[in-house]
């Protein structure tokens, strides 16, 4: 997160400081000595962690005011950055346009839809491009799982909806690809592509001017 909040800085000339929720005392030390900072939630849905968890902490941490912005992966240009880079990755690869499927993993929710419908949402905008076969969705914690959607047959790739190239991405996705035999091309996670703190930082600029 640190690196990423340098990134983002740099293309912004904000003042970006990260933290993340699981280090402990990293959010107190992120907002130390700030009144009302703008808070981007490095998450791909506004669910309980977001809506929730991170307000309880933030006001721990020591914030009196503060304004959350949108979720990285509820940003209205993610689904079109997401395209361009699906459409370099096929042309490298030498994957088929038409003729491809697309499997985006994500982490999903027992307990809430939120994450879901996030997901889902991202991708009817990727089923609407003509670029692939099908589009189809699977998830770490709920159905259809990620074992269930990379079962396909003919040319596929994965692209994992998630904000870092952790647990689920590092144990979690390679065993339900193994479990479904899938052997196809595997993008690093949408959170870690090198558009992403342009996106963040034009995001910012944004919300910072109004």
């Amino acid at each position: 997160m640190r690196e990423l909040a340098a990134r983002v800085a740099e293309v912004s000339g904000a003042e970006v400081r990260g933290a993340t929720l699981a280090a402990e005392g990293a959010l107190e030390a992120a907002v130390e000595g700030l009144s009302h900072p703008l808070v981007f939630p490095h998450f791909m849905a506004d669910g309980w962690f977001v809506a929730t968890n991170m307000q309880k902490r933030l006001a721990k941490a020591g914030l009196a005011e503060w304004t959350t912005l949108t979720p990285l992966g509820l940003l209205s240009d993610l689904s079109a950055l997401a395209l361009e880079h699906l459409r370099r990755a096929m042309q490298e690869s030498g994957l088929p346009v038409g003729e491809t499927t697309l499997i985006v993993a994500a982490h999903g929710s027992p307990s809430n839809r939120r994450p879901a419908e996030v997901t889902e949402r991202f991708a009817a905008q990727l089923r609407a491009a003509p670029d692939f076969a099908a589009v189809r969705t699977g998830y770490v914690d709920e159905e259809p799982s990620i074992e269930d959607a990379a079962s396909v047959e003919g040319p596929a790739l994965v692209l994992p909806f998630f904000a870092a190239e952790a647990g689920h991405v590092l144990m979690d996705l390679p065993e339900g690809l193994e479990a479904a035999g899938f052997d196809g091309l595997v993008l690093p996670p949408i959170g870690t592509w090198e558009e992403i703190p342009r996106l963040i930082a034009a995001h910012l600029r944004e919300r910072a001017a109004a």
